[in-house]
């Protein structure tokens, strides 16, 4: 996965800016928060994590993303697991509210022709590629916490849950110059960013202004998705 690469959204939450800034932004456990958002698409990703008595922050990860293109809403998620076994897909996929299934197979691939999406996995399990043609690609994959991490990082995993969530890169095709969230903004021509540049871990603050109510929420402050008819509406996470 492209976690090295602008676009890039792995670990505790670590983010890449499309300027080529490396920042974190570690939202709130169980709460949304408005990653992308312009015109034609928006984007939330649902924080999971652990509340440390060591720390004044949650650990947390993205466990699912929610995106809005069009009157089109797409889910990836990552399934919740105990132990982990990557044999098996702990990949969640739906659109407009319908489950997509995809044989556990290399090359295996869904095409959408309505939305404009192509899906097709780069493994047997855990790791696909979704593909909206002229706005948005992006690689995708799930993994857990393993008890390596968790010793290195005090994250105290049990076994009854690993934690299982996404590492993403997006790459983007037509935003507009107004483009916002977490990380949209940092695509935003003259984008000057406010992270402390050099720090062991430079900080993305202003978790109050891209908070969202829903995965597929576009209420945050910082929305700029224009809605079109045909609107699906909300669905609930698993």
């Amino acid at each position: 996965m492209a976690c090295d690469k602008p676009g890039a959204v792995c670990q505790d939450p670590r983010f890449i800016g499309g300027d080529g800034i490396t920042f974190y932004f570690h939202g709130k456990k169980d709460k949304d928060f408005c990653l992308v958002s312009d015109s034609k698409i928006h984007i939330n990703g649902h924080f999971i994590g652990k509340t440390s008595p060591k720390q004044k922050r949650d650990f947390t990860w993205v466990q699912a993303i929610g995106l809005i293109f069009g009157s089109h809403h797409l889910y990836l998620g990552a399934q919740k697991a105990s132990r982990w076994d990557d044999s098996i897909d702990h990949i969640s996929l739906s659109l407009n509210g319908e489950d997509i299934e995809i044989p556990t197979l290399f090359g295996a691939t869904h095409i959408h022709k309505d939305a404009g999406l192509k899906i097709w996995r780069l493994e047997d399990t855990n790791s696909v590629i979704v593909n909206a043609k002229d706005q948005f690609k992006i690689k995708a994959r799930v993994l857990p916490i393993t008890q390596e991490d968790s010793r290195t990082h005090g994250y105290e995993i049990t076994n009854e849950d690993c934690f299982s969530h996404l590492e993403v890169n997006f790459r983007f095709y037509n935003l507009s110059t107004k483009v916002d969230g977490v990380l949209g903004q940092t695509y935003a021509p003259g984008y000057q960013s406010r992270v402390l540049v050099g720090a062991a871990m430079p900080i993305m603050g202003g978790a109050r202004r891209f908070e969202s109510s829903h995965i597929f929420s576009t209420d945050c402050l910082a929305s700029k998705f224009e809605e079109e008819i045909g609107d699906m509406g909300k669905w609930k996470l698993e």
